[in-house]
């Protein structure tokens, strides 16, 4: 299925039927991505009396309480109500669903705290002047293991404040990334980088979004695609999402 999309004075030719999932499931498996402290998540069936929701305990339908945290198992998407006092939901965050995205490769850079960071000066570069309404960034080293590992008290890498002012100022408005936080794990709550893209509490972005936990195969070539960032429709301040990227042609 071929569709010609022409947006903000440009076209783009995309195969509906050829989508890239860059998400990563929830899952009950102990070795799935997780970060935050969380265990995986939990499938348990409803019972009532002798009724159970489970058709291999005799039950005449699967009829499962889940539970979970939306931010420490799989992909998720949040939005300002992540940081704020207020009540945003990312249910109201989205008036759309579809953009113009950009995915860069970058190698976190070691700072002399022994940190990872990804720098404005990377970003820059890796976008060689284009503007994206959807920036989708992947580190390296890229691996199958970003599947399953546990990221907690890993101190993983995270974006520095300075580069999320220079998203602000190209205009992205939808900022994706394969780690489980844009700021570091321990930051005494600082969240610096959350803080600045969403300009909270000065001037608050509401139709800004952060997804984190994203999955971008090596055999995903850099540069545009057409994004639909997928949702369940939670009133909370983040829900589990299907990013997928589709190819232009």
């Amino acid at each position: 299925m071929i569709a010609t999309i022409f947006h903000r004075g440009k076209e783009f030719k995309i195969d509906f039927f050829k989508p890239i999932d860059i998400s990563i499931p929830l899952s009950t498996a102990e070795n799935c991505a997780s970060a935050w402290y969380v265990g995986p998540m939990k499938l348990e069936p409803v019972v009532m009396g002798d009724w159970v929701g489970d058709v291999n305990q005799g039950g005449s339908v699967n009829f499962r309480n889940i539970k979970f945290n939306p931010h420490g198992n799989g992909t998720h998407t949040e939005c300002a109500g992540h940081i704020s006092k207020e009540f945003y939901t990312i249910n109201q965050s989205f008036n759309r669903f579809m953009y113009v995205a950009e995915v860069i490769t970058i190698l976190p850079f070691e700072q002399d705290n022994g940190d990872f960071v990804i720098t404005r000066k990377q970003i820059e570069a890796a976008l060689e002047g284009v503007q994206p309404e959807a920036l989708v960034i992947r580190t390296l080293s890229n691996g199958l293991n970003k599947l399953t590992t546990n990221y907690s008290n890993s101190n993983p890498p995270y974006i520095l404040k300075e580069a999320i002012e220079f998203l602000n100022a190209i205009g992205v408005i939808h900022l994706l990334i394969d780690l489980p936080s844009i700021d570091k794990e321990n930051d005494g709550g600082a969240l610096a980088a959350h803080h600045a893209f969403w300009n909270y509490p000065e001037d608050v972005q509401l139709h800004k979004t952060i997804t984190e936990f994203v999955y971008v195969a090596n055999e995903i070539n850099d540069g545009t695609y057409i994004l639909n960032l997928q949702i369940a429709p939670f009133e909370n301040d983040a829900s589990p999402s299907k990013p997928v990227l589709y190819k232009v042609y």
